[in-house]
């Protein structure tokens, strides 16, 4: 319609039906309703956009819902407004189930695992026990410790919608100072040493805990890269490093299931996660947190 409008002005102009003026002026008052029109029925898409643009973990699905748009909207607005609804509406569902599955299944695993650990420290206890019997009790130790570290990790992941639970002002340095037993016991029996350095002192307002699964999991991975060596844990000014060190063959370049977990975790709470090899003998991650506080 604005091009018909358009033709009949030039064409008004051209065999002097009416003056140049009338002619410029008709042409601009087209222009204007024709503005105004495509804005209205933009109006509806822009919303659409806004609504879409502020998704975050969980859609807004009310904001999304065809009844909110105007009766005179477009048919293909609401067409659009229709499928957003219908694949959002699919996102959170399968968000739910996924939380629902993985907080389930942590929870169930929790009973037998605690039955696992104190049937094994029992054991351990036991003087009698052959040399076979102690190193297998101390692979079951091993294996329980780091059943619950992927425990503590899914959980975290499962209630996704509790970013600021369990948060406080902690130094870092101290965390980790505390966790190096848990980590060591984690370690038991493989040629690996651990060791922490601290060239640097600062402090996080989050959850300690979160930060500990974390720190848990790049280390369970290092330990992964190589079956000997030796395994820093260094405290650098607003990142935490977790690298290990093979001199006498290269590290394998092997990342598997922990990784995957503290990817996901960097994500959820925003702090980034950065992977480097040097020489091909030495694997480092590190965590940087863009918050950080004065120890």
């Amino acid at each position: 319609m604005q091009l018909l409008g358009v033709i009949i002005g030039v064409l008004l102009g051209l065999f002097d039906v009416a003056p140049p003026v009338a002619v410029v002026v008709l042409l601009a008052i087209i222009s204007i309703l024709a503005w105004l029109a495509a804005r209205r029925e933009w109006r509806s898409v822009g919303r659409l956009a806004r609504v879409v643009d502020a998704w975050d973990e969980q859609p807004d699905l009310d904001a999304l819902a065809p009844t909110q748009l105007s009766g005179q909207t477009d048919a293909d607005v609401v067409s659009l407004a229709r499928g957003l609804h219908g694949f959002a509406t699919r996102i959170a569902s399968y968000n739910l189930r996924e939380r629902n599955f993985t907080r389930d299944a942590s929870h169930e695993l929790r009973s037998p695992l605690t039955v696992i650990k104190m049937s094994a420290d029992m054991l351990s206890d036991e003087s009698d026990l052959s040399k076979f019997g102690v190193r297998s009790v101390k692979r079951i130790q091993r294996a329980t410790r780091e059943m619950e570290a992927l425990i503590e990790a899914l959980l975290i992941l499962a209630r996704e919608s509790d970013v600021g639970a369990g948060e406080e002002e902690f130094v870092v340095n101290d965390v980790l100072q505390r966790g190096m037993g848990d980590l060591e016991q984690m370690l038991e029996g493989r040629a690996v040493d651990l060791k922490l350095e601290e060239p640097a002192r600062f402090s996080l307002r989050a959850s300690p805990r979160v930060f500990m699964v974390l720190c848990w999991q790049l280390v369970r991975n290092a330990s992964q890269q190589a079956d000997h060596g030796t395994i820093l844990i260094t405290v650098l000014p607003g990142a935490v490093a977790v690298s290990n060190r093979v001199d006498e063959e290269p590290a394998i370049d092997r990342h598997g299931f922990e990784l995957a977990i503290a990817q996901r975790i960097s994500e959820r709470f925003h702090w980034p996660l950065e992977l480097q090899t040097r020489d091909g003998c030495e694997h480092i991650a590190s965590i940087r947190f863009p918050e950080t506080l004065p120890a």
